[in-house]
Order: C-alpha cells, then sequence, then structure tokens
C-alpha cells in the first residue's frame, strides 16, 4: 500500500477537485464524436476497454442466443436492473491515486515513451459521482431499453426506484432522460421511490444488513482471492514499471496505476481511451480483468457461503412482479415499502431499478444465473467460455442492466421468462430454458427456491 504520508500530500487537491466536480455539467458536450453508443456501448479499442473488470463502460456482450423475441411471441412484461453510469473514483481511492500521481512526479527524473505524458499530468479527477462520460452511459442506457421495448412500451411508463446515493439517483434520471427523448416524449419521468442508504436501513438495491457477511472472515474471502491472483501477474508489470519510471511502486501501487486508465478515461466528456491505457499491454488488461472478477466472484457471488443470500430481497421482489402477487420475503426487503401499492406496485408491465455493482453480483448469484461457473481458479486466468460467461466486465460493467421479460408466444397456454445480461441473452438451465432463452413462468418460479426459502438468512445474525 502507498505509505500513509502521501496521501494527505494531496488532500487539499482532492478537496478542490471534488468542489469542481459538482460543478460539472451534466451533458457530454454537443458536437464531439463519442466512443460510447446507444445499442453497442463503448466500441474504442475493445481489445482492451472490454478487460476493465467493474470499471469498464457498458459495451454488448456477444450472445449465443439471438437477442431478439422468437418468431410469434410478443413482450409482455419488461424489467431493467441497472447499475449507475461511470463515476469518479471512491473518495478513498481518489486520495491514493492523486499520492500515487505525486509520489511518481516527484521521484521520477525521466519520463520516456509510453510513459511521457506523466510529466506534465495533471491530477483532476473528483470523487464518488458521475462523470459526463458516466451520464451519457445512462443517457444512452434509457434510449436503449427503449428501442428494444418500443412496440411493447408505447403507451406506458416504468415505475422507477433508486438506490439513495447521489450517483445512483442521478443515474435513474439520466436514463429517464434518455428514454424520454428516444420515445419522443414530451415529459421525462420521475423516480417513484428513492430508498436510503443509512444504517439499519432495509434495501435491497443496497447491502448492508447481513452482520455475518458485512465484518468478519467472509469479507474477506474476496480480497484474499485478489491477492493470490496479484501474487502471479503483478511482479512483472511492477518490476517493468519500477525499472522505467526508477520508483519503487508496490503491488497495490501497480494496480492503482492500472486503475487510472478507466478513471481519466471517464474523465473525457467523450469517453476517449486515456494515455494511462498505453502503459499496459493487451494481455496484461486480461490478467487485470480476472483480479476484478476474482473479486465479484469470491466477494459477492457463488464463491461467498452468504454471497447469494444479500441478493435474495430483490429476487423475491422479481418474482412478485412476474406474478402479480405480493411479497414474500423476510430478509432484507423494506415490508413498509413493498406491501404498499403506490410505492410497490404490482400491476405494472414495466419496471427500472437503480443500484450498485456488488449488489448486482449478488442478486445474479441468488438467482442461479452462474450456476454452471465453477469455482474460479486464483493462480491459473480463466476466459468467459470457461467461466460460462462469467467476468466482472461482463456482468457488472459501469451501466450494466439485467433485462427480465415476459413472453406471450403463439400456440402457447403459459407465459415464458427470459434474461438478458447486458444483451446475452442467459441460457437458464436452471428452470429448462429451450433454445430461445426461455423458461415458462411457473418452471422460472419453482426454479428460484433459494430465495423463495430465504437463502442462508439465517446465518446473518448466528
Amino acid at each position: 500500500m502507498a505509505s500513509p504520508g502521501r496521501p494527505s500530500r494531496f488532500f487539499a487537491l482532492f478537496l478542490l477537485v471534488s468542489l469542481t466536480a459538482i460543478r460539472r455539467s451534466l451533458a457530454a458536450p454537443a458536437g464531439n464524436k463519442s466512443c460510447d453508443t446507444i445499442d453497442h456501448g463503448y466500441r474504442c479499442s475493445p481489445e482492451t476497454t472490454h478487460f476493465w473488470g467493474q470499471y469498464s463502460l457498458w459495451f454488448s456482450v456477444p450472445s449465443e442466443i439471438s437477442v431478439e423475441p422468437p418468431s410469434g411471441c410478443d413482450v409482455s412484461f419488461a424489467s431493467v436492473l441497472s447499475r449507475h453510469g461511470g463515476r469518479d473514483p471512491t473518495a478513498n481511492k481518489a486520495i491514493a491515486y492523486g499520492a500515487l500521481i505525486g509520489y511518481i512526479q516527484n521521484s521520477t527524473t525521466t519520463f520516456t515513451d509510453e510513459f511521457a505524458f506523466l510529466k506534465d499530468y495533471q491530477y483532476t479527477l473528483g470523487a464518488d459521482q458521475l462523470t459526463d462520460a458516466g451520464r451519457q452511459e445512462m443517457v444512452n442506457s434509457g434510449a436503449h431499453f427503449y428501442r428494444r421495448y418500443a412496440k411493447f412500451l408505447e403507451n406506458k411508463t416504468p415505475f422507477v426506484r433508486s438506490s439513495g446515493q447521489d450517483r445512483v439517483i442521478e443515474s435513474a434520471e439520466k436514463w429517464l432522460a434518455g428514454f424520454a427523448q428516444e420515445g419522443k416524449r414530451d415529459e421525462v419521468g420521475k423516480i417513484d421511490v428513492s430508498i436510503p442508504e443509512t444504517k439499519g436501513q432495509n434495501n435491497t438495491l443496497s447491502h448492508e444488513i447481513c452482520a455475518k457477511f458485512e465484518k468478519g472472515p467472509l469479507d474477506k474471502i474476496g480480497d484474499s482471492a485478489q491477492m493470490t491472483w496479484i501474487d502471479k501477474f503483478i511482479p512483472s508489470i511492477q518490476q517493468r514499471v519500477n525499472a522505467k519510471l526508477g520508483v519503487k511502486l508496490t503491488p497495490t501501487e501497480t494496480i492503482y496505476l492500472m486503475d487510472m486508465c478507466p478513471f481519466d478515461t471517464l474523465s473525457s466528456p467523450t469517453a476517449a481511451v486515456s494515455k494511462f491505457c498505453h502503459i499496459f499491454t493487451e494481455d496484461e488488461w486480461h490478467q487485470y480483468d480476472y483480479y476484478e472478477t476474482l473479486g465479484k466472484y469470491y466477494g459477492y457471488g457463488n464463491g461467498n457461503p452468504l454471497g447469494p443470500t444479500q441478493g435474495v430481497g430483490y429476487v423475491n421482489e422479481l418474482l412478485a412482479r412476474l406474478t402479480e402477487k405480493p411479497v414474500d420475503d423476510h430478509t432484507n426487503t423494506n415490508s413498509t415499502l413493498d406491501s404498499d401499492p403506490s410505492t410497490f406496485p404490482l400491476d405494472r408491465k414495466a419496471y427500472a431499478d437503480f443500484s450498485h455493482d456488488n449488489d448486482m453480483s449478488a442478486i445474479f448469484a441468488a438467482l442461479g444465473l452462474y450456476n454452471s461457473t465453477k469455482p474460479l481458479s486464483n493462480s491459473t486466468i480463466e476466459g468467459t467460455d470457461e467461466t460460462h460467461g462469467f467476468s466482472a466486465a461482463w456482468t457488472v460493467p459501469f451501466a450494466a442492466r439485467m433485462y427480465v421479460e415476459k413472453l406471450q408466444c403463439k400456440g402457447e397456454k403459459e407465459e415464458f421468462v427470459r434474461v438478458i445480461m447486458n444483451d446475452r441473452v442467459a441460457p437458464l438451465e436452471f428452470c429448462g430454458g429451450d433454445e430461445h432463452g426461455r423458461c415458462t413462468l411457473s418452471k422460472f418460479v419453482e426454479s428460484q427456491s433459494f430465495a423463495r426459502s430465504g437463502g442462508h438468512w439465517d446465518q446473518c445474525f448466528a
């Protein structure tokens, strides 16, 4: 880790940058060509930019199953669970990154080749809030949802919930703006419910309740897996960077230097690929992506004994919406909100929820979307072919989205359910998914026995 003295020298700079970030404009400048697109997401340098783990900008993930509804099927229900858009680093990381840049600039005498830009680089990243590029991601996301379901949504407005953090609320607002713009609607919709992220507050869009998961050995499993992998892939990168710059970066600081690539990219209103990204090779970015993937799998997914349980409450809310029956849950749902038709209606046909990457990772695990993914190796990199589609970049990039849709198909008595992860149709083997990724509604509900029984919530306070 960086020495304790480094961050303090940059604290004043950090405060100034944070205040500057608040004043940023709410939309990307018109006329500048962006790497981000409505239909396909982030397209610049995909051989590296699609391997930034959860710090990747959203991109359309390849699908073995056609994302279009099967012939003869019409959408009868559509919901989206979305991560917030691209942001600045969190407050603690912002201080650490600023200190790292200052240390390099104060310690290096010669900046050559791919490091030349660092000599005059000015650290101006804010903290915690959306960047202009992240805002545009969410505008594009709202437009993407409308385009996909335009016929179905013609006279419908989604019921919108947001977790209570500022960047999540703003993401929902930008999504609504993109939705209205694409649908040529006169008015932009409003967030119907915002659930505070306060200690002790039940909130299916932000985990904080399960004591045994939040503190103790289970909280360290993801970090432990990542540290083992760091020992495998970072030494050669660390040695090269230190030799080139004449510095003594630690393994953690080397990771921080890699982190600067996506965050500096996001600081550009058009998300132009940062010069930090060119410091590292394509193979090194794949190794970095796997590092972040290990953190999600063992921190919040199937690799953590209580990871999937953190997503049980949301799954039970989803089942209530799909079946139009009251929520049946005793985990982290807010019973006051969920029992009131004005804050949790069951008669809508379109819903949108906005959350965070860690919470979404737990929800995906609770649903069983990656049950076929074997425990990830922390010593050998595994690609998405081997992990059955699981990676941090493929599941929870900035502006990540899970669509759950119901289909009414000709000649069929029962509705079908499909799940689409960032444009990749989930095969849904756990409920007998067919060649179109469909399960009947009854089979889908039946398959969710883990969530319906409360997961392992009883262990949270044991």
